[in-house]
């Protein structure tokens, strides 16, 4: 599959098989995603992943409350990875580089990651949901994810079928030149 076939391909999938994955071929996911850039390179995302039914049982139930359609979607999945941040390590850890954009950019490299998460699923025949709704504090406790800041969720598992995804807007509307 090429790059371009990936990015097209990648579509959110809530619908899942119920064959586990491999730890194996999570590792790979995760190795490529470790590529993602970062700010100063400073490489402030971490991967948990749950495998664990019970577990990811209780992720759903503590940490979603009221969100019926993402629980839902996490319990059909065969595994939720939470990419998770190091506070204060993007760029010079002391916002030194750029006042105006410091404070949020840590989830600014959380999401590149999420994406490269997901695109190196793909790639593998693994399905991916960025889920952004949830109780992040939750989640640390839950987790004990001590000196770490949940950003999102991603459920994932082998697709009960693969879909085509929504419409796109024409590049014409999206890019302009200066």
């Amino acid at each position: 599959m090429t790059t371009a076939e990936c990015i097209r391909q990648r579509v959110s999938c809530r619908r899942f098989q119920e064959t586990p994955i491999p730890r194996e071929d999570i590792r790979r996911v995760v190795d490529l995603a470790r590529f993602s850039p970062s700010w100063k390179n400073t490489q402030p995302v971490r991967y948990i992943v749950i495998d664990d039914p019970a577990l990811k049982e209780r992720m759903a139930r503590e940490c979603i409350p009221g969100q019926g359609f993402n629980t839902k979607t996490i319990n059909r999945a065969a595994a939720l990875a939470v990419i998770a941040y190091v506070p204060g390590l993007s760029g010079q850890g002391d916002a030194t580089l750029t006042e105006s954009q410091a404070a949020g950019w840590e989830m600014f490299d959380a999401g590149i990651a999420a994406q490269t998460f997901c695109l190196a699923a793909r790639d593998l025949g693994i399905g991916t949901c960025i889920l952004g709704i949830f109780d992040a504090d939750a989640a640390g406790r839950l987790l004990e994810l001590e000196g770490l800041r949940p950003a999102c969720l991603i459920a994932m598992g082998y697709p009960e079928q693969w879909k085509n995804g929504p419409g796109r807007k024409e590049t014409e509307e999206l890019l302009s030149f200066r």
